[in-house]
């Protein structure tokens, strides 16, 4: 499974957040785009339609057990996708920006 530390991550950088509604709403990093796990097949196209062509797919959760099944579906699926360790836990105690649908500050459920 292919992964990346949040240390390795750019401004910029796509990122799709898989974890649940109430663990979205406590907060999330600002730019990522949110498809719950639980409805991901259905919701698959705003994927294609919203990653980048030619560019890596960052997958995160709370942890990162339902991101690296995420990214490993991608993977087969052919689009460069990469699971992040430690998910939305670490990203929180690397001090970055973590924010409700508002913009206020949020934290991780």
């Amino acid at each position: 499974m292919p992964t990346v530390e949040v240390s390795d991550l750019k401004d910029g950088d796509f990122l799709l957040d898989v974890r649940e509604d109430d663990e979205w709403q406590a907060g999330h990093a600002e730019a990522a785009l949110h498809i719950p796990i639980s409805d991901f097949v259905a919701r698959y196209g705003e994927l294609t339609e919203a990653a980048p062509q030619d560019g890596r797919v960052h997958v995160i959760c709370r942890s990162g057990g339902r991101s690296a099944q995420v990214a490993m579906y991608l993977v087969q699926q052919g689009i460069d996708a990469v699971n992040v360790d430690g998910g939305m836990q670490v990203w929180a105690a690397a001090g970055r920006p973590v924010v409700t649908d508002e913009g206020q500050p949020g934290f991780v459920l």
